[in-house]
């Protein structure tokens, strides 16, 4: 029997495709295009305007990488805001920190979380109901823009690439509040794309947070799903350089946080994820403002 073939035609010259074995969910809302499918291989997926975000076998490795490390790094981050991240994988991960005191989501689009519930309930688990937890359906710039001083702690951005609606969120204007409503020693980390294939996304976004971090850097997951290589995870800091933590500090916070039983993250995994090949490295800035 035939089956329908999706194809992620993200670069101009290389896709790849999935087999859809059943369909559950094809729609578009008011801001792109969502599908939720089941895949032999890779258990329920969810693609945006045909870009794969996240399938139950791998989303483990993106979601720990962009939620454990910055908090970790942070060391006692009690207020996360989180931009995006509609499937609630990353809620789920900042609430398994005991210490985190409150986490603020804001996602734009209201479809992708309600799919999300419906289709891909084992992605958030119980996140949605934690009384930790403040859902908000609305736009993430308006949110930056009016949220008071140094109101959190985490900023973690889990957005689509800067095209459609994404595209805000890799501005000057958005970095700028970012750090203004980041506490003293306040962490924001996004996605920065596949830097073989998108290096002007890590460099161009590095450029644009040094205007207003004193710290930048970024560290790398191998997420099978997003083809190309290593996802790098840009990470910009008020306080401690990112990275240069030692692992014994990192297992440390992590015993206090509550975190155990991750299937991609360790303490180690955590220090080495920002030792970058020179590829990727080269897209940095060269040195730190202090």
């Amino acid at each position: 029997m035939s089956r329908e073939w999706i194809s992620e035609g993200l670069y101009e010259g290389w896709r790849q495709e999935l087999r859809v074995d059943r369909m559950l969910a094809r729609t578009k809302s008011a801001f792109q295009d969502i599908a939720v499918f089941e895949n032999v291989d890779l258990g329920r997926v969810l693609m945006l305007d045909g870009v794969v975000q996240i399938t139950e076998r791998d989303e483990f490795v993106y979601q720990e990488m962009l939620t454990h490390v910055p908090l970790l790094e942070h060391g006692d981050a009690r207020r996360v805001l989180i931009i995006g991240a509609g499937d609630g994988g990353v809620l789920r991960r900042v609430l398994e920190h005991a210490t985190v005191e409150k986490a603020v989501m804001v996602e734009i689009d209201g479809d992708v979380i309600d799919l999300s519930k419906k289709f891909l309930p084992a992605i958030a688990g119980d996140a949605w109901t934690s009384p930790r937890a403040e859902v908000i359906v609305g736009d993430g710039i308006e949110y930056v823009t009016n949220a008071a001083d140094g109101s959190f702690d985490v900023i973690i951005v889990d957005s689509t690439d800067p095209i459609g609606v994404g595209e805000v969120l890799f501005t000057d204007s958005f970095y700028e509040n970012c750090a203004r409503i980041l506490s003293a020693r306040g962490i924001i980390v996004n996605q920065c794309g596949v830097p073989f294939m998108q290096a002007d996304e890590l460099r161009d976004t590095s450029v644009r947070r040094a205007r207003f971090f004193d710290h930048v850097s970024a560290y790398v997951a191998a997420v099978p799903t997003y083809v190309g290589g290593f996802m790098t995870l840009g990470v910009a800091a008020k306080g401690c350089v990112p990275g240069r933590q030692a692992v014994d500090v990192i297992r440390a916070r992590a015993e206090k946080a509550g975190i155990k039983d991750t299937r991609y993250w360790t303490p180690e995994m955590h220090a080495a994820a920002f030792v970058l090949p020179p590829y990727i490295a080269r897209n940095l800035p060269q040195a730190d403002k202090k």
